[in-house]
């Protein structure tokens, strides 16, 4: 398994933007699958952007156009750069690694702790 730190939620207002960024340790990073998820008050967790090994992305219907997610596997991280944001983008989010590296969240994915985004309109 590999661990993982988050950083970068906080407050935005409608219209700006925020970077997450999530740290791994401990395995080989390049390898793993790598995205975010984001959980709001009430609703099921769903899944926001990933990457796997090997560069290709996939977004939720909801973020595409405004979220881009990216890695550096020399610095064994990934980020979520996050634009016009909107009240509905109000969530935890939490990054998730998965060594099959193509897919995300099975039961041999690991969780960072996740940060909070909160979206003032």
């Amino acid at each position: 398994q590999v661990h993982l730190v988050e950083s970068g939620g906080g407050l935005a207002q409608a219209g700006g933007s925020l970077r997450l960024s999530c740290v791994a340790s401990g395995s080989i990073f390049s390898l793993y699958a790598m995205g975010w998820y984001r959980q709001a008050p009430g609703k099921q967790r769903e899944l926001v952007a990933m990457i796997t090994r090997g560069g290709t992305t996939n977004y939720a219907d909801s973020v595409k156009g405004r979220f881009t997610i990216s890695r550096d596997n020399a610095k064994n991280t990934v980020y979520l750069q996050m634009n016009s944001l909107k009240s509905e983008d109000t969530a935890v989010y939490y990054c998730n690694a998965d060594p099959n590296g193509y897919n995300l969240g099975s039961i041999r994915s690991s969780w960072g702790q996740a940060t909070q985004v909160t979206v003032s309109s």
